[in-house]
């Protein structure tokens, strides 16, 4: 995938984590980072029970990284200590 894709997919899929967990938006930086640290991490989780990871930009692999940004947002804020399903 080239960087504009992962750009965009990080932005989508680290704002719909963000909306799950916190019930609103990190803010457009944090949610690209986000959405690409979960996509990384999603596909990891995937790939672990015998899925695939991230396939390109399309709805599987948006699935893949909200899954995974939700993931690191339950942990980022258990390491902070902020509530999470506000």
């Amino acid at each position: 995938m080239s960087i504009i894709s992962w750009i965009i997919l990080g932005l989508v899929a680290g704002f719909i984590g963000s909306k799950i967990v916190n019930k609103s938006g990190q803010g457009m930086l944090f949610d690209i980072a986000l959405g690409i640290f979960g996509a990384i991490i999603g596909g990891v989780v995937f790939t672990a029970f015998g899925e695939q990871g991230v396939t390109g930009l399309n709805i599987y692999s948006l699935i893949v990284s909200v899954a995974g940004a939700i993931i690191v947002l339950v942990i980022y804020h258990a390491i902070t200590g902020k509530r999470t399903l506000r």
